[in-house]
């Protein structure tokens, strides 16, 4: 039976997938899969299953959102099983929603599988938790990058008052990032990370505060994809680091 699977593949660890995304990915007659997947997840599909890259990359697309959009609803009109692949979470920056909406429109069945997002699996990996019970009651997950002209729609002098922030894809835009939150009121000494690959074998963490940190990134040459986060939470990491990163950068909070 015709059916679309907008599943969350998790942040990269292949064992992070849950059992019902996996399952989607072993009865689908097409995936539709995203380039910060996981290849290794392609391995489950069945014999015959049609494979299809929509990878982006920053100003280059592999298969425009429009595309992307007009493959799933033809592929499903086409009587198969389709599973969309995204990293992460399909609904935490990852336009699973405007999938859905168009797969609504023509009344196409599909379900929603969430994901292990990488704003939480990534600290947690570098062991940095995103709640605390001493040191964070609050945690926000915030986009890094606005499409052009809304960078300013983010009220950043509210999400300095949250304890910790998860920032994605912000590395491009982390002067702008420091410079808001300096502005509204985060002390300079507020402590970073940046987490690069997140969950990978290649995982790198670099840590700083919000005074340091610009400097500490640049001469550790840190790039996307990374996750930025924001609070005292980052320094449980001294203590609870537990995952084997490679090479591991251990930049002392100065």
């Amino acid at each position: 039976m015709t059916k679309v699977y907008i599943v969350g593949a998790g942040p990269g660890d292949v064992e992070l997938i849950t059992l019902k995304g996996l399952r989607a990915i072993k009865e689908a007659d097409v995936i539709l899969y995203d380039r910060l997947l996981n290849e290794e997840l392609l391995t489950y599909a069945k014999s015959g299953a049609e494979l299809v890259f929509c990878g982006k990359l920053p100003n280059r697309h592999a298969m425009i959102q429009e595309h992307i959009n007009e493959s799933l609803v033809r592929y499903a009109k086409e009587g198969k099983v389709v599973t969309r692949l995204k990293g992460g979470d399909p609904f935490v920056f990852g336009r699973g929603a405007e999938e859905a909406a168009v797969l609504a429109d023509e009344n196409i069945p599909f379900e929603i599988v969430p994901g292990v997002t990488s704003g939480i699996a990534a600290p947690a990996y570098a062991g940095i938790p995103v709640t605390h019970r001493d040191l964070s009651g609050s945690f926000a997950i915030v986009t890094g990058h606005r499409q052009a002209g809304k960078d300013d729609d983010l009220k950043w002098e509210s999400l300095v008052n949250i304890e910790t922030l998860a920032v994605y894809m912000g590395v491009k835009n982390l002067p702008y990032i420091v410079s808001q939150l300096r502005r509204f009121g985060k002390s300079p000494q507020t402590p970073v990370a940046l987490i690069h690959w997140g969950t990978y074998d290649k995982q790198r963490t670099v840590t700083g505060t919000l005074e340091t940190i610009e400097r500490i990134v640049d001469e550790e040459g840190i790039e996307n994809p990374s996750m930025i986060i924001v609070g005292e939470v980052v320094r449980m990491r001294e203590k609870i680091a537990w995952f084997n990163e490679q090479p591991v950068l251990q930049t002392a909070l100065k």
